[in-house]
């Protein structure tokens, strides 16, 4: 599937309609998800035929990318009930009947995941980039991630935050590229935003098990 038939489908995804701040819910866009997907697989072959897991998946807008472009199977994991009831309506949507969804706070997902006997080969993930009182959670994430995958992990990190991720990476047993950087354009989603929109700079990141 071409990157842009693959944006396209993906405009289809529902989104939040309420974000919770404390879980720091906020939208990966088509776009961004449709390149992450796409890239891991028409790059590295990483999606297609590939046990795949996606942390935090939220409305499962990856989850959704990597059926489409051919996971033999995803498991769809996040904390938060009202999440994955629109993950669901979103795999129905899609008939995508290769998406497990899994509701677990990530910090149990190797055990969860592991009585599955199924082994991940790939993770994809937009954690949580550990503001307000969330800090260290976007290490959290890339830790637990590190633990379940066989080969690879895709994540979304704050660009300010690059040496401190891959200093990071180093210590989980992690070899870590940036694949590109982006501009994660973020919605005014809760009353104490001030602007409609805020560009942060974001590296998505390329990380290998050695």
């Amino acid at each position: 599937m071409k990157l842009r038939h693959l944006e396209s489908h993906l405009e289809n995804v529902e989104r939040f309609k309420e974000p919770k701040i404390a879980l720091e819910q906020y939208v990966t866009s088509p776009h961004i998800a449709a390149c992450m997907i796409h890239t891991a697989e028409t790059r590295y072959n990483d999606i297609s035929g590939k046990v795949v897991a996606d942390l935090g998946c939220g409305c499962g807008v990856l989850s959704i990318a990597a059926s489409l472009m051919e996971c033999d199977f995803c498991f769809s994991i996040d904390i938060d009930e009202d999440a994955l009831e629109i993950c669901y309506q979103n795999c129905e949507e899609f008939e995508a009947c290769n998406i497990d969804l899994i509701q677990a706070d990530v910090a149990f997902a190797t055990e969860i995941v592991g009585k599955s006997n199924r082994n991940i080969d790939t993770v994809i993930m937009n954690p949580p980039f550990g503001t307000k009182n969330n800090q260290g959670v976007d290490m959290m994430f890339l830790n637990i991630a590190s633990k379940m995958a066989k080969h690879t992990i895709y994540s979304l990190h704050k660009t300010s935050t690059r040496s401190h991720v891959f200093r990071k990476a180093k210590e989980f047993g992690l070899q870590a590229e940036v694949v590109a950087e982006l501009r994660y354009d973020l919605p005014s989603s809760h009353k104490f935003h001030k602007s409609r929109t805020k560009d942060i700079e974001v590296d998505f990141i390329r990380f290998e098990i050695v």
